[in-house]
């Protein structure tokens, strides 16, 4: 649980990507995941461990290998048997924020880019000022990954005054390139080696999403998806003859809208999100859409609350 700060919303951010109100709104949440990771740093989150620590929990019966110090030597004369006695330890969370800035995120008004950054802004604030370890991976081509260069972002980082730079960076991000899911992810998985709570925050416009994200299941991550898209592409007004183009190939089509071809895009767009979605379920990931157009308040405050991720 983070500790209240009343100027924790006045910090000096150049370009605010959250207003004050918001940061207020903030203050007391943190983050939670459901799988155990090994914390590397005293942190605010309680986990039960063998041995001494801050408070005591509970028993577990003894097995091999345990260190005989923390055998409860009363109980064992009582019960005759060996039991190790656990405690409850204070560690913090590592959090990889995975942000897509690719071409395609720009869609949109306002873009999908700019609601992205703010729900991860809002995400590594809670992160943060609750002593969490906080990364921000960017994900806009393959060519770091390519020839095995570390992705660009931030590395992990907690406190207050990680908050600032952090906001800076995803105030500027400007959409470009392809998001090469597949091997940002794989490098990503393959070049940090914490395990903790994985947010990737994209369109899913790049055909490697499921590749890129088996990678990170590879190591253990726990694994939230938050799913943009742009309100025009959930609606599209569209009639008649159009050009459609490709930000990310620079392909082009022409093409005739009807009432019927708006069905089938409804429809397929439709099926792509549920293909995302039952991935995660079978992946034991957490899946959350949203719409550019919606408040992104909405899904740190509601969605990422219900599933358990803000707490």
């Amino acid at each position: 649980m983070n500790s209240t700060n009343p100027n924790a919303a006045r910090l000096p951010i150049e370009q605010p990507i959250l207003d004050a109100a918001f940061l207020r709104k903030l203050e007391g949440l943190s983050l939670a995941a459901r799988k155990a990771f090994p914390g590397q740093m005293k942190g605010e989150k309680r986990s039960i461990h063998r041995g001494t620590s801050v408070e005591f929990a509970d028993y577990r019966e003894y097995t091999l290998g345990d260190d005989l110090r923390y055998v409860d030597w009363n109980l064992a004369a009582r019960l005759e048997k060996l039991f190790v006695k656990l405690f409850v330890e204070e560690e913090d969370l590592y959090i990889a924020l995975l942000l897509d800035a690719s071409a395609s995120m720009g869609f949109g008004t306002p873009s999908k880019l700019r609601f992205a950054a703010k729900v991860a802004a809002a995400i590594g604030y809670i992160g943060m000022t609750g002593y969490d370890r906080v990364s921000l991976t960017i994900l806009s081509n393959g060519d770091h990954a390519t020839h095995g260069k570390r992705l660009p972002g931030l590395p992990p980082r907690r406190g207050r005054a990680a908050v600032i730079p952090f906001f800076r960076v995803l105030n500027n991000l400007t959409p470009s390139g392809a998001a090469a899911l597949a091997q940002n992810l794989r490098a990503f998985a393959t070049q940090t080696r914490q395990r903790g709570l994985a947010i990737l925050i994209s369109d899913f416009m790049d055909a490697g999403w499921k590749e890129g994200l088996r990678a990170l299941l590879a190591r253990g991550y726990q694994i939230v998806l938050v799913h943009v898209l742009a309100e025009e592409e959930i609606h599209p007004d569209l009639a008649g003859d159009i050009r459609i183009l490709d930000s990310e190939t620079g392909d082009a089509r022409e093409m005739s809208v009807t009432p019927a071809l708006l069905k089938r895009y409804e429809a397929a767009l439709e099926a792509f999100c549920t293909d995302i979605r039952n991935f995660a379920r079978r992946a034991g990931a957490d899946y959350v859409r949203a719409s550019s157009g919606q408040a992104f308040e909405g899904i740190v405050l509601k969605h990422l609350h219900q599933a358990g991720i803000v707490t």
